[in-house]
């Protein structure tokens, strides 16, 4: 420090504006020293970060640090190719971690999810939803949910994404419904909640073509010109203004709905749940997968017009009212018997169809609807 001083000090200019002796270009200055004055670009700590990561010479906490350091200082990159090469090798902390960066940076960002397609992600990632073989159950259930967590960043608004869903070695849907039944009740319930946001009809698609044909009748030459000019800036939601259409992946989602018996494998784990667990012992059904289990079959029937076969509605009406005769036993325990509690699958208005209700987080008129599609 005293040296940059007196460099500073022997090298400044005097008042008068005059310099007899200028400044020589300092050979001696050490850049470690400036870094830590200055500090690092973002941009250097990631290309550091990632350069560790891809160290198979450094520890593995070593490597797992960098990684959470990297989805700190997540900046825009060329280093997709790397993450990606990264969430299938090396050690299952590390897979993991890389896996998580990839899915932090996917998230509302179509830029990323369009640089990340280009690799073909979606075989490798959609593989990796099976344990590995010689990995511990624990590393292979945080690398699934890691995966699914990814899978959320890519394929959300980006029906593109969601094409490739289908081709040759990605084999994603029937991977994503065989992961319904996962050891894991984790990666079920995120499962279930993907799946509902794919197939969730996208309402501010349906506004502006709403809003479109209203104003069909109003256009002027003018206006029509300076739709046809409006510039379409380059950032990360361009590609929103460039493919209108983008975000829309209702319709692909409810096509696999069917066609690779998502449906049935949710309804399945609905009304006959597998057991989960480490040692598959745990056969209570889980409350949160069930909402959530519910919910994608409701998006499904009521907002998706979804068809079911008969023995389908047969199991989720049975089942249906199986669950309502213990949420009226609870009923009666708590507060004496209700003798007069419908059991019945279409009535939403009783004691035991309001707790149904409160349980799967729907109204008592959206209970009506939805148990109506299995009558």
């Amino acid at each position: 420090m005293q040296s940059l001083l007196r460099w500073g000090i022997e090298n400044s200019t005097p008042q008068n504006g005059t310099n007899p002796n200028p400044p020589a270009p300092r050979s001696d200055l050490n850049p470690e020293i400036i870094d830590m004055l200055l500090g690092k670009s973002d941009a250097e700590l990631m290309k550091e970060a990632i350069n560790i990561a891809l160290d198979e010479s450094r520890s593995e906490d070593d490597r797992v640090d960098a990684l959470d350091n990297l989805e700190m200082t997540w900046k825009k990159l060329r280093i997709w190719e790397p993450l990606h090469g990264l969430a299938s090798s090396g050690p299952d902390a590390v897979a993991t971690h890389a896996i998580w960066v990839i899915g932090t940076a996917l998230q509302n960002n179509p830029a990323a999810q369009d640089a990340y397609l280009k690799l073909n992600p979606l075989p490798t990632l959609t593989s990796l939803l099976a344990p590995k073989a010689g990995s511990t159950s624990s590393a292979a259930q945080r690398i699934r949910s890691k995966v699914i967590y990814a899978l959320s960043g890519l394929l959300k608004h980006n029906a593109p994404a969601l094409a490739q869903m289908d081709i040759d070695g990605a084999d994603g849907w029937n991977r994503l419904c065989r992961a319904l039944q996962d050891p894991d009740i984790t990666v079920r319930r995120k499962t279930a909640f993907l799946l509902n946001s794919l197939l969730m009809p996208n309402e501010s698609t349906a506004s502006q073509s709403s809003a479109t044909s209203r104003s069909d009748n109003f256009h002027t030459p003018d206006s029509q010109q300076q739709e046809r000019e409006s510039p379409i800036h380059a950032n990360s939601h361009a590609a929103h203004l460039t493919l209108p259409n983008r975000a829309s992946t209702s319709a692909l989602t409810l096509e696999a709905m069917t066609k690779h018996d998502i449906v049935d494998t949710l309804i399945q784990g609905l009304t006959d749940p597998v057991p989960y667990g480490e040692d598959g012992d745990n056969e209570e059904a889980d409350l949160d997968f069930e909402e959530k289990g519910v919910m994608l079959l409701r998006t499904y029937l009521n907002l998706c017009n979804g068809p079911l076969e008969q023995d389908q509605k047969d199991r989720v009406r049975e089942w249906i009212s199986r669950e309502k005769a213990k949420e009226a036993k609870v009923s009666d325990s708590g507060s004496g018997a209700r003798s007069g509690t419908s059991t019945s699958s279409g009535g939403g208005g009783g004691g035991a169809g309001n707790g149904l209700a409160e349980r799967w987080g729907m109204s008592d008129g959206e209970f009506v609807e939805f148990t109506r599609k299995v009558e």
